[in-house]
């Protein structure tokens, strides 16, 4: 009889639920035109206190319109990086039901430049979303002082 309790247990799984309650009506999200777009929308909702302190990293989760559905933090770091997990992004991605994302994070040191990391990240998730068709359609580098964007500069 134990024995096949312990059967029975080993097919009793969890049952898992996915729910998106957006804020906003549809028809006051903010729509996206271009990379001075994404970067006033994340200047307006950085935490401006950590901007010079610690690197974090951010997506914009976007409609087939171009409008925001909502800013998710993927990670908060030291001063010198953070990680980006892109299991933890696409799986934000397909909970709001995205069709694109931009990526976003913050250089504390101020420097704009992307580093090697930040192109090998980029790259790599551009190419998780071409498998999920989820469009990565930006990388954006925060600094207090300006932003680069990667699909200004033809690097996405």
């Amino acid at each position: 009889m134990e024995k096949l309790q312990n059967q029975i247990s080993l097919f009793q799984v969890s049952e898992i639920n996915v729910t998106y309650r957006p804020k906003f009506k549809a028809s006051e999200r903010p729509t996206i035109t271009g990379s001075r777009d994404v970067y006033t929308i994340l200047n307006q909702n950085w935490d401006m206190n950590k901007m010079e302190l610690l690197e974090q990293f951010k997506i914009l989760l976007l409609n087939r319109a171009n409008k925001v559905l909502g800013i998710f933090e993927v990670s908060t770091g030291g001063m010198a990086g953070t990680i980006a997990d892109p299991k933890l992004i696409f799986s934000t991605a397909l909970k709001a039901c995205a069709s694109s994302i931009i990526l976003a994070h913050n250089h504390p040191s101020g420097n704009l430049k992307p580093s090697q990391a930040d192109i090998n990240l980029t790259r790599k998730v551009k190419e998780g979303g071409c498998l999920l068709d989820i469009a990565v359609l930006d990388h954006v580098i925060l600094s207090a002082e300006g932003f680069y964007s990667f699909a200004d500069e033809g690097l996405i």
